[in-house]
């Protein structure tokens, strides 16, 4: 993924050490980088790594104003006058910063394990096939493409059609009509409230993935930290004492846009009242946005910032000298069935005749090369 995505960025003031003087510009956060622009100049008067942060502090400047302190190394960079707030730009760096500590650890140990017991074996088999597997790469990665924007379209029909069903739902039977049907249906509405506290404890199983991240209400401009819950019925919204703020079922919600592949907001639309929107920013967001599409394919949108994301998920090339195999067994089953997540089980046998197949040729070369 590309290091230079900027994810977010605030106007503030640095206390320049070298003039005694502090400086207006702007704090940009990367995935792995925090860096700091002057207005005036546009000198980079800091820049450097996650990992490299000691500590991360509220502190306040000649005992009146309050700052946020970063601690790199032996190094102590004053921030202050921070916009939105100095609560807003904490906690979306603290997130980011605890994140890229945990990830770089697990990183490196899985690299070390596969490196010393995979290597040989992808050596041997992928002498004899590797061109073969290039070529046909291409060729399906450009065959799913036409798929993946003909169901694209179909879906984004589809999930229009089911919203203006239920908006038209609402309009046939308005709340001020005293003959309305909802008045007949009202005892039988109660009846999900009751049994709502019987199925969270029932929800505890069917928890696909949870992650943290930095909540935001509709346009407010405070973020508090949360958890991201999906499940196979729907998704939840939750603060950081497991309370939860928002529960969408599949069925609630009309549309998620992606903005960039660390930022997505979830939105149900509303006739005579506000929508019910959130903004939901998270590292790990990277691995919750394949479940998201593959539950709402019909109402997912990438925005402009996030069509790399996808692109690099779905490029054939992406670490082709260790996981060749995997790739064209992906591509295989997204050009029987792009939109499913799982193929049919007629797809499923053909891909793997196909891959017996193949991976006996390159047995049998190998054998070659070795008696050569």
């Amino acid at each position: 993924m590309n290091e230079d995505i900027r994810i977010h960025s605030w106007p503030c003031s640095y206390y320049l050490d070298t003039n005694k003087q502090w400086v207006s510009g702007r704090l940009s956060l990367t995935p792995v980088a925090i860096k700091f622009t002057a207005d005036k100049t546009g000198e980079l008067l800091v820049n450097f790594h996650l990992s490299s942060i000691s500590e991360i502090k509220k502190e306040s400047s000649n005992l009146i104003f309050s700052s946020l302190t970063i601690l790199e190394k032996n190094t102590k960079h004053w921030f202050s006058s921070l916009q939105p707030s100095r609560n807003v730009v904490f906690n979306i760096l603290e997130h980011f910063w605890r994140e890229q500590l945990l990830s770089s650890q697990g990183e490196g140990a899985e690299a070390a394990a596969l490196q010393s017991t995979k290597g040989k074996e992808l050596t041997g088999l992928l002498t004899g096939s590797q061109k073969r597997l290039e070529d046909t790469a291409k060729v399906l990665h450009y065959q799913g493409e036409q798929f993946d924007n003909i169901m694209r379209g179909l879906n984004k029909i589809e999930g229009d059609m089911d919203v203006a069903d239920r908006l038209l739902t609402e309009l046939e039977s308005p709340s001020w009509w005293p003959f309305s049907s909802k008045l007949w249906k009202a005892p039988l509405e109660t009846k999900p409230k009751e049994t709502a506290t019987v199925s969270d404890s029932k929800n505890q199983e069917g928890i696909i993935i949870r992650i943290p991240v930095i909540i935001t209400h509709r346009t407010d401009s405070n973020v508090k930290p949360g958890k991201l819950t999906l499940f196979a019925s729907g998704l939840e919204i939750s603060d950081c004492n497991s309370q939860v703020i928002h529960r969408f079922e599949s069925k609630d919600v009309d549309d998620i846009r992606v903005h960039t592949p660390y930022e997505i907001s979830i939105r149900q639309r509303f006739i005579g009242k506000p929508d019910t929107s959130y903004r939901l920013l998270s590292a790990k967001m990277p691995e919750a946005i394949p479940i998201l599409e593959m539950q709402f394919s019909k109402k997912i949108q990438f925005l402009e910032d996030a069509l790399g994301f996808v692109g690099a998920r779905k490029s054939p090339q992406v670490d082709l000298g260790t996981s060749i195999w995997q790739a064209a067994t992906g591509l295989l089953g997204g050009v029987v069935q792009p939109s499913s997540p799982v193929g049919s089980r007629e797809g499923m046998d053909n891909d793997q005749v196909q891959l017996q197949e193949q991976e006996k040729v390159s047995q049998e070369e190998a054998k070659e090369l070795k008696q050569v």
